[in-house]
């Protein structure tokens, strides 16, 4: 633990911070829980980069955390030899993204370092698309995608349009650490870094390329100019980048009954209509769902600030009600579309791949495999979908189809390297105007989906546990998970053991142990009997540890009823260790 005392006077005095800054803090005095978590850790790259709250701390996002992280990887670049490739950077619509967006671009133009901004908010799947169009070495995004309105965040991408993964996430983390006085980093003001011509200002020619990308994805074109007239849309973007993307792509595929959420529609940061802006979350949709009522919609759609994630709901004719399809749910859907698409049109090649993540329903193996596709898995966060679509460039070995995480995220394509709720948008719409000429709801098709493959339901309890204290009990947890692998949740007996940090998949009957194939995560997974499964993580996001699990039932009502015992199972577990 740092000496966060020492840290805390060093912000009150050193000229270096604002006023502004040294006023919060100053209010703070005396108070030596609220300095020591301001204080006692540097705000830590996670699966995404970094992530906390707004506010004067090193623990906290400010503008001197993202300066000394675009410092670090400045440094990091300069390192690598790619300074003359530049650095592309978007934004979101939270509070201070405008101001860290600047600082980052200021930063990297001070170390020689061309940075290409937006000029204004741009969906996440759009900078990871600016990356490689520009040729750039990295990018940065500032966005806590679907967190409260407190918190921000700077997400890092490398020169594939990813997430940044080793080991150029440890380079990164390496440089960071390695400054310690933040009044050190490197800085200048737009004016010089335009005359160095280290500063551009990037927009419509990007936007023009990457919605030119998303329309290409379209694998039935036929089906949308049959029942474009015949299809109505609610759509919220939940004050975020979603507005003017989604509603142009929708609107050139073809599709004209499209109704915004008017009190959602308009970029805010405090998102002042939901506790906070999550597409998973009920409250999301209650505007969405007011308006599809009066409007007869045939599906609702709602993507999270940065545009990454797409929820929906889509309409049962027979009751008339809307129906919350799960991230699960939605990806499986659209991959069994798409597929289904190309086999018909003789698309799909003999080296075909799907790529889900280890917590992603196990209905999309079951399609991968009714189309002839291998099924890959991957870490937890769409970085590592981007790293296998970047394998298979390099070893000219594998053609990426479809990939998602149960995150409520997926990619058709791979004109970007990270899930598009843009793309997932006018595919959802695009696959209800395909299965409504069949006389089919989207609802009627995932039934049909589940006749076919099984009744698959999968879920995800989480566990808050902020601060020092909480940090330290999910350690715990993980530990004792790990030294006592249960033999039987629920009632289903254990068949292996995954444990991600030591690389290994233990046979609970033969004791004997394989290797996992993944790079090393502090992750737990245990293969149920039946076909059941349950997963234990970290947030790499937020404070929290997540419990996934997933069964396989013989009916609706059997998977709903399994489901719950498994997941009443999984808290009785947590409680005793709580």
């Amino acid at each position: 633990m740092k000496d966060y005392m020492k840290i805390y006077q060093e912000w009150l005095t050193n000229p270096y911070f604002d006023e502004d800054t040294k006023a919060e803090l100053r209010a703070i005095e005396g108070d030596e829980n609220a300095i020591k978590e301001r204080f006692y850790m540097d705000l830590e790259f996670g699966t995404a980069g970094l992530r906390g709250v707004i506010g004067a701390g090193i623990n906290r996002m400010n503008i001197y955390v993202v300066r000394r992280a675009t410092q670090g990887l400045a440094n990091y670049i300069i390192k690598q030899g790619g300074a003359d490739k530049g650095v592309a950077i978007a934004y979101d619509s939270r509070r201070m993204s405008p101001e860290f967006a600047m600082e980052a671009a200021m930063t990297l133009a001070a170390n020689g370092i061309k940075a290409y901004k937006f000029e204004s908010l741009r969906p996440t799947p759009e900078l990871s698309y600016a990356v490689r169009e520009l040729g750039c070495i990295a990018g940065i995004n500032i966005t806590a995608s679907h967190n409260p309105p407190e918190y921000n965040g700077y997400k890092v991408y490398w020169e594939d349009g990813a997430q940044f993964t080793p080991p150029h996430d440890q380079g990164v983390t390496q440089e960071v650490l390695a400054i310690e006085d933040l009044s050190k980093v490197k800085t200048t003001d737009e004016a010089s870094a335009v005359a160095a011509g280290k500063y551009q200002v990037i927009g419509k020619e990007i936007d023009d390329k990457y919605i030119a990308q998303v329309k290409a994805q379209v694998v039935n074109q036929r089906a949308i100019d049959r029942m474009q007239d015949q299809i109505t849309i609610v759509y919220t973007p939940l004050h975020g980048t979603g507005n003017i993307p989604a509603r142009r792509v929708m609107k050139e595929i073809g599709f004209t009954h499209v109704y915004v959420v008017p009190e959602q529609e308009l970029p805010d940061g405090n998102f002042p209509t939901v506790s906070y802006p999550n597409p998973e979350a009920e409250e999301a949709f209650e505007l969405g769902l007011k308006l599809a009522r009066e409007k007869g919609a045939d599906l609702v759609l709602a993507t999270d600030p940065d545009a990454d994630r797409l929820g929906v709901y889509v309409k049962d004719a027979g009751s008339g009600e809307y129906i919350p399809l799960t991230g699960n749910m939605s990806g499986s859907l659209l991959c069994e579309y798409v597929l289904s698409q190309k086999k018909e049109a003789g698309k799909i090649p003999g080296d075909g791949q799907v790529i889900k993540s280890i917590v992603t329903t196990n209905l999309i193996d079951a399609v991968a495999a009714e189309y002839g596709c291998e099924l890959i898995e991957v870490l937890t966060g769409f970085k590592w979908i981007g790293k296998q679509i970047l394998k298979n460039e390099e070893t000219g070995r594998g053609s990426y189809l479809f990939g998602m995480e149960e995150s409520y995220g997926c990619l058709i394509g791979t004109y970007a390297r990270d899930k598009d709720a843009i793309s997932a948008t006018a595919a959802l719409c695009e696959a209800a105007a395909y299965y409504k000429q069949k006389g089919m709801t989207l609802w009627d098709a995932m039934v049909a989906m589940y006749d076919k493959y099984g009744y698959y339901k999968d879920a995800v309890k989480s566990i808050g546990l902020s601060g020092i204290e909480g940090l330290a009990k999910i350690q715990s947890i993980m530990e004792t998970l790990r030294s006592n692998v249960p033999t039987e949740v629920g009632g289903y007996q254990v068949v292996s053991a995954r444990d991600y940090k030591r690389d290994t998949i233990k046979d609970m009957a033969t004791g004997e142990e394989t290797t996992t194939g993944l790079p090393s995560s502090n992750v737990l997974y245990y293969d149920l009997e039946g076909g059941a499964w349950i997963c234990v993580r970290p947030s790499g996001t937020e404070p929290k540890i997540k419990f996934y699990y997933g069964i396989k039932g013989s009916s609706i009502e059997d998977a709903d009823a399994k489901a719950e015992a498994l997941g009443a199972a999984v808290m009785e577990m947590v409680d005793r260790m709580l």
